[in-house]
Protein backbone atom coordinates (compact mmCIF):
# COMPACT_ATOMS: atom_id res chain seq x y z
CA UNK A 1 0.00 0.00 0.00
CA UNK A 2 2.83 2.40 0.83
CA UNK A 3 4.59 1.60 -2.44
CA UNK A 4 1.39 2.29 -4.41
CA UNK A 5 0.95 5.61 -2.62
CA UNK A 6 4.52 6.57 -3.42
CA UNK A 7 3.97 5.65 -7.07
CA UNK A 8 0.90 7.88 -7.24
CA UNK A 9 2.79 10.76 -5.61
CA UNK A 10 5.66 10.30 -8.07
CA UNK A 11 3.30 10.27 -11.05
CA UNK A 12 1.58 13.40 -9.77
CA UNK A 13 4.97 15.08 -9.34
CA UNK A 14 6.06 14.10 -12.82
CA UNK A 15 2.83 15.43 -14.29
CA UNK A 16 3.39 18.81 -12.61
CA UNK A 17 6.85 19.29 -14.13
CA UNK A 18 7.73 19.87 -17.82
CA UNK A 19 7.16 16.97 -20.20
CA UNK A 20 10.97 16.28 -20.57
CA UNK A 21 11.02 13.59 -17.76
CA UNK A 22 9.27 10.56 -19.29
CA UNK A 23 11.03 7.71 -17.35
CA UNK A 24 10.52 6.80 -13.69
CA UNK A 25 12.55 4.30 -11.72
CA UNK A 26 11.36 1.67 -9.25
CA UNK A 27 14.12 1.06 -6.73
CA UNK A 28 14.09 -1.99 -4.42
CA UNK A 29 16.61 -1.78 -1.57
CA UNK A 30 18.38 -4.81 0.03
CA UNK A 31 15.87 -4.75 2.89
CA UNK A 32 12.98 -4.93 0.40
CA UNK A 33 11.93 -1.28 0.71
CA UNK A 34 10.53 0.04 -2.59
CA UNK A 35 10.81 3.62 -3.73
CA UNK A 36 10.06 5.49 -6.93
CA UNK A 37 12.13 8.34 -8.33
CA UNK A 38 12.89 10.15 -11.56
CA UNK A 39 16.65 9.43 -11.32
CA UNK A 40 18.41 6.05 -11.61
CA UNK A 41 18.48 3.90 -8.45
CA UNK A 42 21.63 3.61 -6.22
CA UNK A 43 24.09 0.89 -7.22
CA UNK A 44 23.09 -1.47 -4.37
CA UNK A 45 19.36 -1.23 -5.18
CA UNK A 46 17.45 -3.27 -7.69
CA UNK A 47 16.27 -0.94 -10.45
CA UNK A 48 13.26 -1.19 -12.76
CA UNK A 49 12.68 1.55 -15.39
CA UNK A 50 9.10 2.59 -15.97
CA UNK A 51 8.31 4.50 -19.15
CA UNK A 52 5.57 7.07 -18.70
CA UNK A 53 3.40 8.09 -21.63
CA UNK A 54 3.84 11.72 -22.50
CA UNK A 55 0.65 13.70 -21.82
CA UNK A 56 -1.23 14.62 -24.94
CA UNK A 57 -2.23 18.13 -25.87
CA UNK A 58 -4.70 19.75 -23.65
CA UNK A 59 -8.25 19.01 -24.66
CA UNK A 60 -9.98 21.96 -26.32
CA UNK A 61 -12.62 23.62 -24.25
CA UNK A 62 -16.10 22.32 -24.88
CA UNK A 63 -17.97 24.29 -27.50
CA UNK A 64 -20.23 26.99 -26.25
CA UNK A 65 -23.64 25.40 -26.47
CA UNK A 66 -25.44 28.47 -25.22
CA UNK A 67 -28.04 29.73 -27.67
CA UNK A 68 -26.78 32.72 -29.64
CA UNK A 69 -28.22 36.03 -28.61
CA UNK A 70 -31.06 37.08 -30.88
CA UNK A 71 -30.24 39.93 -33.23
CA UNK A 72 -31.40 43.33 -32.04
CA UNK A 73 -34.90 44.11 -33.12
CA UNK A 74 -35.30 47.44 -34.84
CA UNK A 75 -37.95 49.46 -33.09
CA UNK A 76 -40.19 51.16 -35.59
CA UNK A 77 -42.19 54.05 -34.25
CA UNK A 78 -45.77 53.83 -35.44
CA UNK A 79 -46.68 56.49 -37.95
CA UNK A 80 -49.27 58.96 -36.90
CA UNK A 81 -52.64 57.88 -38.19
CA UNK A 82 -54.20 60.28 -40.67
CA UNK A 83 -57.17 62.17 -39.30
CA UNK A 84 -60.50 60.42 -39.94
CA UNK A 85 -62.38 61.72 -42.91
CA UNK A 86 -65.16 64.18 -42.15
CA UNK A 87 -68.20 64.70 -44.35
CA UNK A 88 -68.05 67.58 -46.78
CA UNK A 89 -69.68 70.67 -45.31
CA UNK A 90 -72.53 72.44 -47.07
CA UNK A 91 -71.09 75.58 -48.60
CA UNK A 92 -72.70 78.32 -50.65
CA UNK A 93 -71.48 80.72 -53.30
CA UNK A 94 -72.99 84.09 -52.47
CA UNK A 95 -73.14 87.35 -54.38
CA UNK A 96 -73.15 90.64 -52.56
CA UNK A 97 -76.16 92.78 -53.29
CA UNK A 98 -74.09 95.96 -53.18
CA UNK A 99 -71.33 95.33 -55.71
CA UNK A 100 -71.97 91.86 -57.13
CA UNK A 101 -68.73 90.38 -55.73
CA UNK A 102 -68.69 86.66 -54.89
CA UNK A 103 -67.76 84.96 -51.64
CA UNK A 104 -68.11 81.52 -50.05
CA UNK A 105 -70.24 81.06 -46.97
CA UNK A 106 -71.55 78.23 -44.77
CA UNK A 107 -74.84 80.15 -44.48
CA UNK A 108 -77.14 80.05 -47.48
CA UNK A 109 -79.57 82.54 -45.93
CA UNK A 110 -77.49 85.57 -44.92
CA UNK A 111 -79.24 88.19 -42.86
CA UNK A 112 -80.53 91.27 -44.71
CA UNK A 113 -78.73 94.53 -44.16
CA UNK A 114 -79.45 98.20 -44.84
CA UNK A 115 -77.42 100.08 -47.43
CA UNK A 116 -77.76 103.53 -48.98
CA UNK A 117 -79.80 103.24 -52.11
CA UNK A 118 -77.11 105.02 -54.08
CA UNK A 119 -74.60 102.26 -53.27
CA UNK A 120 -76.58 99.93 -55.50
CA UNK A 121 -75.77 102.08 -58.53
CA UNK A 122 -79.39 102.11 -59.60
CA UNK A 123 -80.66 105.48 -58.42
CA UNK A 124 -82.06 106.25 -61.84
CA UNK A 125 -83.84 102.88 -62.13
CA UNK A 126 -87.16 101.92 -60.55
CA UNK A 127 -86.99 99.56 -57.60
CA UNK A 128 -88.73 96.88 -59.64
CA UNK A 129 -85.82 96.84 -62.09
CA UNK A 130 -83.23 96.75 -59.35
CA UNK A 131 -84.79 93.90 -57.35
CA UNK A 132 -86.56 92.00 -60.09
CA UNK A 133 -85.31 88.95 -61.98
CA UNK A 134 -81.57 89.03 -62.42
CA UNK A 135 -81.01 91.50 -59.58
CA UNK A 136 -78.20 90.85 -57.17
CA UNK A 137 -80.33 91.04 -54.03
CA UNK A 138 -83.70 89.93 -52.77
CA UNK A 139 -86.96 91.78 -53.23
CA UNK A 140 -86.72 95.16 -51.50
CA UNK A 141 -90.43 95.61 -50.66
CA UNK A 142 -90.49 92.24 -48.93
CA UNK A 143 -87.40 92.96 -46.87
CA UNK A 144 -88.34 96.52 -46.01
CA UNK A 145 -91.80 95.67 -44.72
CA UNK A 146 -92.03 96.89 -41.12
CA UNK A 147 -88.45 98.23 -41.11
CA UNK A 148 -88.93 101.58 -42.81
CA UNK A 149 -88.21 104.45 -40.45
CA UNK A 150 -88.12 108.22 -41.02
CA UNK A 151 -84.32 108.05 -40.80
CA UNK A 152 -84.10 105.41 -43.49
CA UNK A 153 -86.44 107.27 -45.77
CA UNK A 154 -84.57 110.55 -45.25
CA UNK A 155 -81.23 108.98 -46.09
CA UNK A 156 -82.53 106.69 -48.87
CA UNK A 157 -81.53 103.44 -47.09
CA UNK A 158 -82.96 100.13 -48.29
CA UNK A 159 -82.76 96.58 -46.98
CA UNK A 160 -80.99 94.06 -49.16
CA UNK A 161 -79.81 90.47 -48.82
CA UNK A 162 -77.10 88.63 -50.70
CA UNK A 163 -78.22 85.88 -53.06
CA UNK A 164 -76.64 82.41 -52.46
CA UNK A 165 -76.64 79.03 -54.17
CA UNK A 166 -75.29 75.70 -52.86
CA UNK A 167 -71.97 74.43 -54.20
CA UNK A 168 -71.63 70.97 -55.71
CA UNK A 169 -69.00 68.50 -54.42
CA UNK A 170 -66.27 69.62 -56.82
CA UNK A 171 -66.81 73.30 -56.04
CA UNK A 172 -66.89 72.53 -52.32
CA UNK A 173 -63.50 70.77 -52.52
CA UNK A 174 -62.02 73.70 -54.41
CA UNK A 175 -63.31 76.11 -51.77
CA UNK A 176 -61.94 73.93 -48.95
CA UNK A 177 -58.51 73.78 -50.61
CA UNK A 178 -58.49 77.56 -50.92
CA UNK A 179 -59.41 77.89 -47.24
CA UNK A 180 -56.66 75.41 -46.34
CA UNK A 181 -54.02 77.40 -48.27
CA UNK A 182 -55.13 80.65 -46.65
CA UNK A 183 -55.07 79.05 -43.19
CA UNK A 184 -51.55 77.66 -43.79
CA UNK A 185 -50.33 81.11 -44.75
CA UNK A 186 -51.79 82.59 -41.57
CA UNK A 187 -50.31 79.75 -39.49
CA UNK A 188 -46.82 80.40 -40.85
CA UNK A 189 -47.12 84.11 -40.17
CA UNK A 190 -48.57 83.78 -36.65
CA UNK A 191 -46.54 83.87 -33.44
CA UNK A 192 -46.32 80.59 -31.55
CA UNK A 193 -48.76 81.85 -28.92
CA UNK A 194 -51.29 82.60 -31.66
CA UNK A 195 -51.04 79.34 -33.62
CA UNK A 196 -53.53 77.17 -31.69
CA UNK A 197 -56.70 78.19 -33.60
CA UNK A 198 -54.93 77.84 -36.95
CA UNK A 199 -53.65 74.36 -36.02
CA UNK A 200 -57.17 73.34 -35.02
CA UNK A 201 -58.60 74.70 -38.25
CA UNK A 202 -55.88 72.89 -40.22
CA UNK A 203 -56.93 69.55 -38.72
CA UNK A 204 -60.60 70.25 -39.52
CA UNK A 205 -59.83 71.10 -43.14
CA UNK A 206 -57.56 68.07 -43.60
CA UNK A 207 -60.34 65.78 -42.36
CA UNK A 208 -62.81 67.37 -44.79
CA UNK A 209 -60.36 67.31 -47.72
CA UNK A 210 -59.85 63.59 -47.18
CA UNK A 211 -63.23 63.11 -48.89
CA UNK A 212 -62.13 65.09 -51.96
CA UNK A 213 -59.87 62.41 -53.48
CA UNK A 214 -62.66 61.13 -55.71
CA UNK A 215 -63.93 64.56 -56.75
Amino acid sequence: MVARRLLLMLVATLLSVPVAAETAYKCTAANGRVSYQDAPCPARAKQQAITLAAPGPAAPPPPDTAAPAPPPVAVTMPMAAPPPAAPLPMLYRCQKATDGSLYTSANGQPAPYAVPFGVLGAASQPLGSVYGLGGAGASAPELNRGKVTPGLVANNYVWVRDACRPLDARETCEALQQQYDENEHKLQQAFQSEQAPFVKREAELEAQLANCASH
